[in-house]
């Protein structure tokens, strides 16, 4: 932060010395390294709170890629669905050998539950992430409070 030498140090010593006197110096000193302590506590609870912010926009970012993946997949499996549901029209006039629309169609509805068990995985991988650092304040004040009632019980 700043880059102050022994050099400058004993200069405001001494300056401080002069201009206070020797009884007021040490609460003034004392009162600046309170100021001095409040101001780093401040600073750190600020750099914490913006890396947590930091931290929970990176998640929503996820969670919406993962969300516009899980749509794009539900669309794409519903536009195939939608087209199976007009082949048979046409196969039954032509007589088509092809593979079957019925076994088309629980081709398609396997790949819909296979996308939709890893969009709610991944759902799920989100909430673990985020869910630890809310209940873990919550958990020690818990434990915190149940400490003396263990204590009690011991010594009954």
């Amino acid at each position: 932060m700043f880059d102050i030498g022994f050099l400058e140090l004993m200069v405001i010593g001494v300056v401080g010395l002069l201009v206070l006197g020797p009884e007021r110096l040490p609460k003034a000193a004392r009162t600046a390294g309170l100021w001095v302590g409040r101001i780093k506590r401040s600073v750190a609870g600020i750099q914490r709170e913006i890396n947590a912010q930091l931290e929970a926009e990176e998640l929503r970012q996820k969670l919406k890629e993962q969300q516009q993946k899980l749509d794009d997949s539900v669309s794409k499996v519903k536009r195939d669905v939608e087209s199976i549901a007009d082949e048979p029209s046409s196969d039954a006039s032509q007589g088509s050998t092809s593979e079957s629309p019925r076994a088309k169609a629980d081709t398609l509805a396997k790949a819909t539950d296979e996308t939709l068990t890893q969009a709610a995985s991944a759902d799920d991988t989100a909430s673990r992430n985020t869910a630890p650092s809310e209940t873990s304040a919550s958990d020690s004040s818990s434990a915190l409070t149940a400490q003396p009632d263990d204590k009690d019980s011991a010594t009954r």
